[in-house]
Order: C-alpha cells, then sequence, then structure tokens
C-alpha cells in the first residue's frame, strides 16, 4: 500500500533502506526503490514539503541545496551515460506528496 508520504513515513524514518547516491545536511539522493528506469534516482528534501507549490521563502535554503543535488547527480549519470532527464510531478501525476525530483536515464522499464 503506498502511503500518502513514502518519503517522510518510510525513508527519511528509516523504515524502508534505500541505497544513498549523495546527501548533504538539506537533502538526500537516492536510487528509486522501484525505478521506471534503468537508472532512477530520486532527490528529496529531508524536511517535509508538499510539492513544487507549496515552497515558501523561507525553503530557499532547501531548495536551492536541492538543485545543487540534482544538478550533480545529474551530471554523475549524464556522464556515464550520455545523458539524463529531470523530473518533478505535481497534482494527481505526484503520487508521493512530499517535493521530489527525478533524475533517469533510458526508456521505461515497464507500463503503467
Amino acid at each position: 500500500m503506498l502511503t500518502e508520504d513514502f518519503y517522510c513515513d518510510e525513508v527519511l524514518s528509516g523504515n524502508t533502506e534505500v541505497n544513498k547516491v549523495y546527501e548533504t545536511e538539506l537533502v538526500l539522493a537516492y536510487y528509486h526503490t522501484k525505478p521506471f528506469y534503468p537508472v532512477h534516482i530520486v532527490v528529496i528534501p529531508k524536511r517535509h514539503i508538499g510539492s513544487l507549490l507549496d515552497l515558501e521563502k523561507a525553503d530557499d535554503a532547501i531548495l536551492l541545496q536541492m538543485m545543487d543535488v540534482v544538478k550533480v547527480v545529474a551530471a554523475k549519470v549524464k556522464e556515464e551515460y550520455g545523458a539524463c532527464r529531470v523530473l518533478t510531478n505535481l497534482g494527481n501525476y505526484q503520487d508521493s506528496k512530499h517535493l521530489h525530483w527525478h533524475v533517469y536515464f533510458g526508456e521505461p522499464l515497464h507500463k503503467k
């Protein structure tokens, strides 16, 4: 069963172990637990923020650090595979209501 906020309830709480790619004081990047692509990394803030639309001025430091982490992770994927995509979802496209970015490479592993 999907929780409303998988990232807080499972990843950040330690209930679900993840394979970390990069971590800072405010941000965690790790390999997706159920990848949709051959290379699929998720970047999340360590504090709950619902989505990109919920960011406030007080969240500027978190957003800047997230973008720095996305940049580092995307550069590593691009260097290794030649390309990557960076994506965030909103509304009904967002399964977990916690701001997150996907950094991925390749074609979908399966159809929804």
